[in-house]
């Protein structure tokens, strides 16, 4: 039984994720537990762009928020019928997303940093009180909770940015980012649960 579950934890359907793509360990931990789902059967394609509503399904279903089944949705793009309908319903609720009026945009792009908002919020990190950052292109910000979720996430070791000195906080983000994001997240929400159960 044990040689099964080793295997089936190794599972990857998606021919384009290498085994030397760097995000290849995140994308198919995460695929194996159901978080993320690819674009086809067979692709995840990694270096696209990920969507509003696609971080919104991930994010939500890292957090367990998939359970909302109301019927009275807040955004006029989001219908009940759409797939992102309970994650990005749950999330609102939660007061993790927001939309742009009475429009969420699930086919918009995303920013790094918008996620950056999206993770602190969701995983309730301990935020950073800190408004300069290693980065010289998010001091450059005048949005100072910019700036301290973008540090929240260096404090927690869930990002270490595109260089050393960079973060590209207004960079589209990809597939296999959000996948990096999240798996990194996760492993730093389960280790401070870990450490509460402790006490």
């Amino acid at each position: 039984v044990n040689d099964l579950s080793v295997e089936a934890a190794a599972v990857n359907p998606f021919t384009d994720v290498k085994d030397s793509n760097s995000h290849a360990k995140a994308i198919l931990s995460l695929y194996n537990d159901g978080i993320i789902t690819g674009t086809s059967t067979t692709t995840y394609e990694p270096g696209k762009s990920a969507t509003r509503g696609e971080a919104a399904l991930f994010l939500a279903n890292a957090l367990g928020l998939q359970e909302n089944t109301e019927k009275n949705g807040t955004f006029k793009d989001v219908p009940s019928s759409s797939i992102y309908y309970q994650a990005v319903t749950a999330l609102t609720k939660a007061g993790i997303v927001n939309g742009y009026g009475d429009e969420f945009r699930p086919n918009a792009t995303l920013t790094r940093a918008q996620l950056s908002k999206m993770l602190t919020i969701g995983f309730e990190l301990h935020q950073s009180t800190q408004t300069k950052t290693k980065f010289t292109d998010v001091n450059k910000l005048t949005d100072g909770a910019t700036k301290q979720y973008i540090q929240t996430l260096v404090d927690y070791g869930i990002t270490k940015g595109t260089t050393a000195t960079t973060f590209s906080p207004n960079m589209k983000l990809t597939r296999g980012q959000l996948a990096t994001f999240l798996f990194n997240a996760i492993n730093v929400a389960s280790d401070e649960l870990t450490v509460i159960s402790v006490e």
